[in-house]
C-alpha cells in the first residue's frame, strides 16, 4: 500500500514505518490482520428504557489460494429492559420483562484478492446461529444470506461500505421470520499523529415491517485513535448518534465506545 503522506500515520510526509503501515491498514475491514474488538454500544431513548450491547468481534483472515478468506464472527453479550427493535442483533423484538445474556451469533466470511490496495474488497456468506439465552435477546431462528464489503482510501479519506442481507430458512415457526438489511458505511477523516474523526453509521431495514416502521437510520460521529499500549498496538473510538429515521420501539440516540486489538504477523 504506498502511501504518500500518512495522516493515519505520524502525517510528517516520510515514507510510513511498519508502525504507520498498521496503522493506515486498520481501517480495512477485508485486510490480512488478525485483531479482535469490543464494540459497547448503548441505546438509549426507547420507551422501555436504555439496553446495551457488547460485541466481541475476532478477526481470522486466511489464505487459500491466491485468495484471503477473512473470517469475522460476532458474538453479542445483550441487555434490554424489554421490547426492543431496529438493532442489527435482534430483527424483529419479543415482548418481555427484561433479558441478559448471549444472543444470536453472525458469523460472516470475506473472499478478498491476497493483496493491499488503497481499493479492496471481498464477498462471502453470512449466517446467524439461535444461539440466544432468552427468547427477547434474538430470533430463534437460523438466518443466512450474502455479505459484502468495500474499502477505499485516498489521503486524508478513508470510505468502507459493509453489508449483509439475511433471510430464516430453519428455526421456532412461532416466531416471525427474519429479512434484514444491515448497511454499514463508515468515513474516516485522518487528522494526523493517527487520530481520525470518524462515523460508522449502521442502517436496518426489516424488509417484513410495515413501511414506515421498517427503517433505522443513525446520523452522528465521533473520533478514533490508533496507538500502542507498550508493544499492543490499539484502536480506540467514541461515537453518537440520533436515530433520524427508527420504527417503534427503537431508541432515540446510541453511543458507543470500540477498543481492537491488533496482532500482526
Amino acid at each position: 500500500m504506498t502511501i504518500s503522506e500518512p495522516t493515519f500515520g505520524q502525517g510528517d510526509g516520510s515514507r510510513p514505518t511498519p508502525k504507520e503501515a498498521l496503522s493506515i491498514k486498520a481501517p480495512n475491514p477485508v485486510a490480512y490482520l488478525h485483531s479482535v474488538a469490543f464494540k459497547n454500544t448503548l441505546d438509549f431513548g426507547a420507551p422501555n428504557g436504555s439496553a446495551y450491547f457488547l460485541n466481541i468481534i475476532p478477526i481470522i483472515p486466511m489464505t487459500v489460494g491466491g485468495w484471503d478468506v477473512v473470517n469475522r464472527p460476532s458474538i453479542p453479550i445483550i441487555d434490554v429492559p424489554g421490547f426492543t427493535s431496529g438493532s442489527p442483533e435482534i430483527p424483529v423484538g419479543t415482548p418481555g420483562d427484561g433479558a441478559f445474556g448471549l444472543g444470536d451469533i453472525n458469523y460472516t466470511a470475506y473472499l478478498s484478492p491476497s493483496k493491499e490496495e488503497t481499493v479492496d474488497w471481498g464477498i462471502g456468506p453470512s449466517i446467524t446461529f439461535p444461539t440466544a439465552a432468552d427468547d427477547q435477546l434474538g430470533s430463534d431462528k437460523w438466518s443466512a444470506g450474502p455479505a459484502a464489503a468495500f474499502f477505499y482510501m485516498r489521503n486524508p479519506w478513508v470510505f468502507v461500505l459493509q453489508g449483509r442481507q439475511l433471510w430464516s430458512f430453519a428455526g421456532d415457526s412461532d416466531r416471525p421470520d427474519v429479512n434484514q438489511l444491515v448497511l454499514q458505511p463508515i468515513i474516516m477523516y485522518g487528522l494526523g499523529n493517527n487520530w481520525a474523526l470518524v462515523t460508522d453509521m449502521v442502517i436496518v431495514s426489516n424488509w417484513n415491517a410495515n413501511s414506515d416502521n421498517r427503517w433505522t437510520v443513525p446520523l452522528g460521529g465521533g473520533l478514533s485513535k490508533f496507538f500502542f499500549l507498550g508493544n499492543q498496538p490499539l484502536m480506540a473510538r467514541l461515537d453518537a448518534y440520533y436515530n433520524i429515521e427508527r420504527p417503534v420501539g427503537a431508541p432515540d440516540w446510541s453511543m458507543n465506545f470500540m477498543v481492537r486489538f491488533f496482532f500482526p504477523r
